[in-house]
């Protein structure tokens, strides 16, 4: 097993320096290698507690947990950081770092996990080899806890109603949020102009008073499409009154003409027997002119007796 590089003396650490100047990429790696506690953990040089093992990948037990469970997933090739990893096995340890979540949240009953890289040493990273920490969270479990350097009451409720309106814009969702001043805690304002300008409306703003023109001129837009739309539903239902009105008083008009030719030829025959009666009265009238005209005759044939 090679000796640390922390128990080499500072005579072997300035020719190990001077021995690394000199190697080429392949022979860094190996040396890399050699030095680095995972890489003879993925060997089985040092013992472990395996949880999970294929061709690219090792998950084991971390030696000093920050929670019951802590699991460290380490690519079983050598690579330092981030950066020098393939997508293809960066993909496939964030899979496997999903699947043993999972687990973890069923087998411990825990709340949630952390998924922690340590990417380089301002990040933390301590060791040598790539890890992915995957830590079961408990509520108020203290690990990894962050100091808030939190902000006024008067100056977080601004930045929040300007974040939130801003996020509102980008998303298009019209909804302005205001703020009243009803949260500001008036300790936290030095003066009655800051609380003023604190209950300001945001919607003073030239994008807010842009968005309530679009919104007015739209509304517009949409009362005259729908007057038009009733200008154009009466004048048709006009038009269909109109037309059927046309039709019922063609087909009454049509029917009155229909009964008119079925009375016809009673008319007809009525002018015929009075026709024919005319042709009669001539005859009866010469008949009785005849008449006339013998009695006359007789009567001047008695004169000349």
């Amino acid at each position: 097993m090679a000796q640390p590089l922390s128990q080499l003396t500072q005579e072997q650490q300035k020719e190990l320096e001077e021995k690394l100047k000199k190697m080429s990429p392949e022979e860094l790696l190996e040396f890399q290698k050699k030095q680095c506690i995972f890489c003879q953990i993925i060997s089985g040089k040092i013992p472990s507690k395996k949880l999970y093992e294929d061709d690219s990948c090792l998950a084991i037990l971390d030696i000093n947990p920050a929670t019951r469970g802590h699991l460290l997933i380490l690519p079983k090739e050598h690579y330092a950081i981030m950066p020098q990893i393939p997508d293809k096995l960066m993909g496939r340890l964030m899979n496997v770092a999903k699947t043993l979540s999972k687990l973890l949240l069923k087998a411990l009953r825990a709340d949630g996990t952390t998924v922690f890289i340590a990417n380089g040493l301002v990040a933390g990273q301590k060791a040598q080899h790539f890890i992915v920490h995957l830590i079961p969270r408990k509520e108020g479990d203290g690990v990894m806890t962050i100091n808030e350097h939190s902000l006024d009451e008067a100056k977080r409720i601004k930045a929040k109603i300007a974040i939130e309106n801003r996020l509102n814009e980008s998303l298009g969702v019209k909804k302005e949020v205001i703020d009243t001043g009803s949260n500001v805690d008036s300790s936290n304002v030095d003066t009655e102009s800051k609380k003023e300008e604190s209950k300001k409306p945001i919607k003073d703003s030239p994008a807010a008073q842009s968005r309530s023109k679009n919104k007015e001129k739209k509304e517009d837009q949409e009362s005259k499409e729908s007057q038009e739309k009733t200008v154009n539903k009466e004048s048709k239902e006009k038009k269909e009154n109109k037309e059927k009105k046309e039709s019922k008083t063609k087909s009454s008009k049509k029917n009155k003409d229909s009964m008119n030719d079925s009375e016809d030829p009673a008319d007809d025959k009525d002018h015929t027997d009075d026709k024919d009666t005319a042709d009669k009265d001539p005859a009866d009238k010469k008949d009785s002119s005849d008449d006339k005209d013998e009695v006359s005759l007789d009567d001047i044939a008695n004169l000349f007796k």
